[in-house]
């Protein structure tokens, strides 16, 4: 049995026949039609946009234009959102953490904190200043302890405040459709 293009056959499904739909989907009557009139819309417009912007250059044989696809923004999954933003700013802590130990040690190492006491001693003088330590107000302890609460405030913040940008960026979104972006093919 030989069918020609476009033309469907009957099969039998426990003994009854198939349904046939031409251009209907089951969920959305008429939803074939509409996807052929915008896929020929879209080609036609492809093409006179490659026609109409083709250089005066005459094109290698079977060289391409490069493909375009214009998408619009419409959502942004809050989950995802959250979870990305909670390792982003994971990693800025961590770095945070790192650069403060380094940027104390190197201080330490290069003698600032003795350079101030001694700086201290010099201008206040007498046995009071003797006395006197920058390390007991800035030292590493303190400092990496007050970078830790930092960071961890940090971390609870940045993850709020990205999943609410996610769940307004979609409110206004359904108002006002989005983003639209346009892709194209590297050559």
């Amino acid at each position: 049995m030989s069918e020609r293009p476009g033309e469907r056959t009957a099969t039998r499904v426990s003994g009854r026949p198939a349904p046939q739909r031409d251009d209907d989907t089951a969920t959305r009557p008429g939803f074939g039609q509409q996807l052929k009139e915008r896929l020929s819309a879209a080609a036609d417009e492809f093409r006179a946009a490659n026609t109409d912007s083709a250089p005066t250059q005459q094109r290698r044989p079977g060289a391409r234009t490069p493909r375009r696809a214009r998408l619009r923004l419409t959502r942004i999954d809050p989950w995802s959102v959250m979870k990305t933003a909670f390792l982003l700013s994971i990693a800025l802590g961590v770095v945070t953490i790192v650069s403060v130990f380094i940027v104390w040690s190197v201080l330490g190492a290069a003698g600032v904190w003795d350079s101030i006491n001694q700086t201290v001693q010099d201008i206040v003088g007498g046995s009071d200043a003797s006395s006197f330590d920058v390390t007991n107000y800035v030292g590493m302890s303190r400092v990496m302890g007050f970078t830790m609460i930092v960071s961890v405030i940090d971390v609870v913040l940045m993850t709020a405040v990205a999943t609410l940008g996610a769940f307004l960026y979609n409110m206004a979104a359904a108002l006002l459709g989005g983003i639209d972006v346009t892709l194209t093919e590297d050559r």
